[in-house]
């Protein structure tokens, strides 16, 4: 077996059990240590591991990570939590509530930015709400991955098959194929939240008083933010419908920059700000690009695949789901949609290939980078989910989800 494998696979024992003797580990420090190992046993180059790191997801995740920090750091996402709880008498209604708004947001803001953002608000909720923060966070995950594909712009990966996918309406191929299946799956997410957690369902919440900002100064200055954010986002929208008959995009970084900008250059907490923002899962990222280049160049994943996925719903489906635990769903759409785009796909495997990439992320913690960000930003403030908690509701939500999924799409 390629060395590159084997440390491939360390990683992943070792994100699984997260601890040795005395030694816990994060999930940063050992996916670095795997790059690093990569590095020094010679499996990928300095130059081609400088070349393997995608620039463009460095940037975006830094702004957003800004915004994120700004958001906490004013009160302001606070302050919108009181409003979103005032519409709830009961732990069940909240729970609903809170899985279908950051389904929505996260098809459009993107779900590694509800990855950031959703984080501080789950664990203020959990301890305002006397609910389980354990809970909150796993429904925070999944609500967000699976509400990330119902559009081209919920996750990076439906980017890349949108804008190589020739689709000349690419929000309306989504929704259509992909809308309805999306729904049930979160009510069935609902449901499987409430059997997890019976001890948390039906408790009666209420916040009435007003939750003041912390800093008003900087609340004023988010407004800018998500106002330029929220434009940027529309102009996207608007943009792939391609007016004029002219292709014209807004780069992801454009949009985590506009909203960054305005802390950066306004407000006087913006040292402050740099300083608390999420470094460590920053080093995740380069690092997973590393090792990830030097898993690619062994071609074992390209073999992996079968000639035939390409025209099977459920080839293509399971294939992306599975393979995506290993090589991450954003590389494994990088490196397999040119290839599959050649073989002729069709939309409805187009779309299997969409729905298995994104929902790689509801089976494992290594599935979908979103998760590794909550985690990350959790444990900051001393809480966790570990890799069985996780499984145990990823493992039969993947399999009714899958179902769905292949289902509907094998009608089209």
């Amino acid at each position: 077996m390629e060395l590159a494998l084997i440390i491939l696979l360390a990683v992943f024992l070792l994100i699984a059990v997260r601890q040795v003797g005395r030694f816990r580990f994060r999930i940063w420090q050992v996916m670095f240590v795997g790059a690093v190992a990569a590095l020094i046993t010679g499996q990928i180059s300095l130059p081609d591991a400088a070349r393997s790191v995608n620039i463009d997801v460095l940037v975006f995740l830094l702004g957003m990570f800004i915004v994120g920090e700004a958001l906490s750091e004013s009160g302001y996402l606070f302050t919108i939590s009181q409003r979103l709880v005032s519409y709830c008498s009961n732990s069940w209604q909240f729970i609903f509530l809170f899985i279908f708004s950051m389904a929505f947001l996260s098809a459009f803001l993107m779900n590694d930015t509800l990855a950031i953002i959703g984080t501080p608000l789950a664990l203020y909720l959990g301890r305002r709400l006397g609910v389980s923060i354990k809970m909150l966070l796993i429904s925070l995950c999944f609500a967000i991955t699976t509400g990330s594909v119902l559009s081209p712009i919920g996750n990076p990966q439906n980017l890349l098959i949108a804008t190589e996918g020739g689709f000349t309406n690419p929000f309306g191929t989504f929704l259509l194929y992909l809308g309805i299946p999306t729904i049930i799956s979160l009510v069935l997410l609902v449901f499987f939240i409430r059997v997890l957690f019976p001890e948390d369902m039906g408790k009666n919440i209420c916040i009435t008083e007003e939750i003041p900002l912390a800093d008003p100064e900087l609340a004023r200055v988010l407004k800018i933010s998500i106002g330029l954010i929220t434009f940027c986002i529309i102009l996207q929208v608007l943009l792939t419908l391609h007016p004029f008959g002219v292709v014209y995009s807004v780069p992801l970084p454009a949009i985590a920059i506009a909203g960054a900008a305005p802390v950066i250059l306004l407000s006087r907490k913006r040292v402050e700000i740099i300083r608390k923002i999420d470094w460590p899962t920053l080093v995740f990222f380069i690092s997973m690009f590393v090792l990830m280049g030097a898993v690619f160049t062994t071609g074992f994943f390209q073999a992996a695949v079968p000639a035939a996925a390409a025209s099977s719903v459920l080839l293509l489906y399971s294939t992306s789901l599975l393979i995506s635990q290993f090589i991450s769903n954003v590389p494994f759409v990088a490196l397999f949609n040119p290839l599959l785009q050649q073989a002729g796909m069709s939309v409805s495997a187009t779309m299997a290939l969409v729905a298995g990439s994104t929902l790689a992320g509801n089976l494992t913690i290594l599935g979908a980078a979103s998760n590794v960000i909550v985690i990350q930003n959790a444990e900051r403030q001393g809480e966790t989910i570990t890799f069985m908690e996780f499984m145990r509701l990823g493992i039969p939500f993947s399999l009714v989800t899958g179902v769905i999924f292949v289902v509907w799409l094998s009608i089209f």
